[in-house]
């Protein structure tokens, strides 16, 4: 069959979930035994979010082939389990510099430059992907309709939708149904509004998906067909559930998929069971017991750890467990609250980020966990930070640091890698994306990963471990277990004497999903079980 294109769009306000719906009808599509797969078109202006603070966009997600993403690529890999690349997550900033590095080189012939068509011609080539590779390519655009910055996606879409066809294109639109506590109703007439923006910009949503807080009842839902030109079952409610898995099973429930595929002419056949997905939620149900595990970090806010949580919550559920994750900010902790901050988690992670506000609060949370055997799971920066407590209150290096944080540093044990010290650009610079690593045999993460002895796993970081100091760490106590076979960086420390004390200089998060979580997140969670019950 010929690639199908189906596009998805928000209204009324932001963070509703397309990304959610986007990644729930691409599991649902792929459970039919359709090729799939889901990319984003964001509005904003940077190349990409590598350089965005995570206050405003939430965390940066970064494919195997080293691009820094949407944390929404994030939500498409852990429900379909598709590898995406950077194909999958383009921008207008990238739009924009391709269309004018071509018209540097003279491409255009002379001609002016214009949104339309040279934008929009530049927008709808990345797009369309090669045919045969997919059956369906979903393609959610970034932001609210009436933004200025989606003008040209939008504008995209329609033509594309004209050039297509009805049965090769589909425009399925997102948007909020609010209730007014003052008056008891519901109330569509944003949706309307969204869907009057739509048309006219030459767009009529064949799917409307109305997100809400309460049960949509049959006579709204026949209201806002009858006024947005859609038909009665292809308006599909997206009510708030207890867990985000839970949507796939909802909207297939309400025949979303299938009546995607119907509109396009595409046969509809037998419902697919999702029996795998359906077991994780019934084990999900049953998991009724809790473990406590702190989040030390600086960033409050709940997306700038969203892969980290996520990874928890798959390695929770197949350990049986609910994970309960307390963010502890690290710029507030002293070593005279330690105890009460940390005291009652089973375990710690320390996570990642970049400069030095809160480095010090996580060097402190790494030596708490060290001397008082908690289990410790310490990414990226969260690694160097326990290489840097090790290092000063193990070897004596009072000093000891990166050189991020103190480039003056007599005993740099975490340093800028030698194919940095000549970058002066910071977006898309950095070590990024999947690398090799041999482990150690014996070694607790070489168990965790089933026993084998080479992995791959997804980088983003400047610096790296000082190999001046591996021996005398070794000697000390902390084994460097993970070693790049190319470049010979360290990229796993742990404390085999310790319950659990492990930092990866990768993003392990980053490649647990649904259906698998990751292996050294299940053993994490796994050894603060193990301590919850001894206590």
């Amino acid at each position: 069959m010929q690639t199908k294109y189906i596009f998805i769009t928000g209204g009324v306000a932001s963070s509703l979930g397309k990304g959610i719906i986007s990644a729930s009808l691409g599991k649902l599509l792929q459970a039919r035994g359709y090729r799939i797969t889901i990319q984003k078109f964001d509005p904003y202006i940077n190349i990409d979010p590598g350089t965005l603070n995570p206050y405003e966009h939430g965390e940066c997600y970064v494919t195997a082939d080293g691009m820094e993403t949407d944390l929404d690529l994030g939500h498409y890999e852990r429900f379909t389990g598709i590898e995406t690349t950077r194909q999958n997550s383009v921008t207008t900033g990238q739009i924009y510099l391709s269309v004018i590095e071509r018209e540097r080189r003279g491409d255009y012939l002379g001609k002016t430059i214009q949104v339309v068509p040279h934008i929009t011609d530049e927008i709808k080539r990345r797009m369309i992907r090669e045919e045969g590779e997919f059956d369906f390519v979903i393609t959610e655009i970034g932001g609210t309709i009436g933004d200025i910055e989606s003008q040209p996606f939008l504008e995209a879409i329609r033509q594309l939708r004209w050039q297509l066809g009805s049965e090769r294109a589909l425009n399925v639109h997102l948007t909020y149904v609010p209730y007014l506590a003052a008056a008891g109703e519901l109330k569509t007439k944003p949706t309307q509004t969204s869907v009057k923006q739509l048309q006219g910009l030459g767009i009529q949503p064949e799917v409307l998906v109305l997100r809400s807080e309460h049960e949509l009842n049959k006579e709204l839902r026949a209201k806002v067909a009858h006024f947005c030109n859609v038909d009665v079952e292809a308006v599909i409610q997206s009510q708030d559930l207890e867990s985000i898995y839970e949507v796939p099973v909802n909207m297939q429930r309400q025949g979303l998929d299938a009546i995607c595929l119907k509109k396009m002419g595409t046969p509809v056949g037998a419902t697919p069971e999702l029996g795998p997905w359906r077991t994780f939620l019934e084990r999900r149900k049953r998991a009724t017991r809790t473990v406590h595990i702190g989040l030390v970090g600086k960033y409050d806010l709940q997306d700038a750890y969203k892969s980290i949580l996520e990874s928890l919550a798959h390695a929770g559920i197949y350990n049986d467990y609910k994970v309960k994750t307390t963010f502890i900010n690290s710029e507030n902790l002293t070593r005279e609250n330690l105890g009460e901050r940390l005291g009652a988690m089973a375990g710690i992670v320390i996570c990642p980020g970049f400069g030095g506000r809160g480095t010090e609060g996580k060097i402190l949370a790494a030596e708490y966990a060290r001397k008082f055997d908690i289990p410790a799971f310490g990414i990226c920066l969260g690694m160097q930070m326990m290489v840097i407590e090790f290092a000063r209150n193990v070897l004596g290096y009072a000093d000891a640091n990166s050189t991020e944080m103190d480039p003056k540093t007599k005993h740099p044990v975490i340093d800028l890698m030698e194919e940095q010290k000549t970058v002066t650009e910071k977006g898309g610079t950095m070590r990024l994306g999947a690398y090799d690593c041999e482990l150690v045999e014996g070694s607790r993460t070489w168990q965790a990963y089933g026993e084998e002895t080479l992995i791959r796993e997804r980088h983003r970081h400047r610096y790296e471990f000082n190999n001046r100091y591996q021996a005398e760490m070794e000697g000390m106590g902390m084994r460097c277990v993970g070693i790049n076979p190319t470049a010979d960086l360290v990229e796993i420390v742990e404390i085999p004497e310790l319950r659990w004390y492990v930092g990866t200089q990768f993003h392990p998060e980053y490649s647990s999903t649904v259906l698998h979580p990751h292996p050294l997140f299940m053993s994490f969670v796994k050894a603060c079980i193990e301590k919850t019950g001894k206590n």
